[in-house]
């Protein structure tokens, strides 16, 4: 059984003294049959008492508030974990009775979630596209397999390219992104030909075979196999979700697994920095494990205050004042 130490290292630098961050957090590994935790210690600085509740998708969520002044909030996250390969489908209901049994799966209330189809101006074109790949004659596993070599094939693994918020439309078109990009993209394959699909967030190990996608946070695929349950798919690897992954978070896309989030009340100016560090087997010596970030995202606004509160009453203040005009 595999066995990994995982660090992850949340910095936020902010330009001028902060104050009232209220955050969300999402860095606990989602235990079950196949993974279990050893050990797991989490520091925020400041030291605030972090609350924890399961959320609608079983997510274990984390929320905390510093309140003082501060210029810097990291959170660090250090995990033990051992974890178990997976029971292969064996797939061998007919295709049409599988087939069959998915699309019962539309007026099912736990699988609507999953199901909801995004709505593009390309919608038609790139089902044309695919419905060459895809072939209701094979059983769904087959052409779910397809759809993540697909993307594999026909996506470049890009980093630069786009962010959290590029739509799957722009993606289709670019033909390049990162982890979140192929999932949201497979996701979006996968709902058009009927299948249940949801987005994981979680760490890929180890880091030493060279797969793509690791030291950071990943993203995949969880697609529902009728007669099975749910099946991970790797689309940025073009595998099938082992021993090797590691869910922290599950949901309909990235907004609903974000590893951390949160508002504060002070400047705009601020520095993500992100660092992910996997040790296979028995933990070497961790805490002298290199914590350069791996990822960096800085805003420089220091005009611009910013009160989510404030721009949350703004918002719906000019959503009534639209109303009121329309009537």
């Amino acid at each position: 059984m595999p066995s990994y130490n995982i660090k992850h290292i949340t910095r936020y630098s902010y330009a001028s003294p902060v104050i009232d961050c209220t955050n969300q957090i999402m860095v606990y590994p989602i235990e079950d049959e196949r993974l279990e935790v050893k050990k797991h210690e989490l520091y925020v600085s400041s030291h605030p008492i972090i609350e924890t509740y399961v959320d609608y998708f079983g997510n274990r969520v984390g929320v905390f508030s510093v309140i003082q002044p501060h210029t810097e909030l990291v959170i660090e996250s250090n995990v033990d974990i051992v974890t178990n390969p997976i029971q292969f489908p064996m797939d061998e209901m007919p295709a049409n009775q599988q087939w069959n049994a998915l699309n019962e799966l539309k007026n099912d209330a736990a699988f609507m979630d999953f199901l909801v189809q995004e709505k593009l101006a390309s919608y038609d074109k790139i089902k044309e596209v695919l419905s060459a790949v895809v072939n209701y004659s094979d059983k769904p596993l087959k052409n779910a397999l397809v759809l993540s070599e697909y993307v594999y094939n026909n996506f470049e693994y890009k980093t630069g390219v786009t962010n959290i918020e590029t739509p799957v439309e722009e993606i289709w078109e670019l033909k390049a992104g990162v982890c979140q990009d192929f999932a949201h993209l497979l996701l979006f394959m996968l709902r058009m030909f009927g299948f249940p699909a949801r987005y994981v967030s979680g760490y890929i190990c180890p880091k030493d075979e060279g797969v793509r996608g690791e030291g950071a946070t990943h993203a995949w695929v969880e697609v529902y196999i009728p007669f099975y349950g749910w099946l991970g798919l790797d689309p940025t690897n073009n595998c099938i979700v082992n021993d090797g992954h590691v869910r922290i978070a599950v949901g309909r896309n990235f907004s609903d697994c974000t590893p951390v989030k949160g508002t504060y009340k002070g400047m705009g100016a601020h520095k993500l920095e992100v660092s992910v560090h996997i040790e296979n087997g028995t933990p070497r010596a961790i805490e002298r494990a290199s914590t350069e970030p791996t990822y960096t995202y800085e805003v420089k606004d220091p005009e611009v205050p910013v009160n989510s509160y404030r721009l949350f009453l703004e918002m719906q203040q000019r959503q009534q004042q639209q109303q009121q005009q329309q009537q």
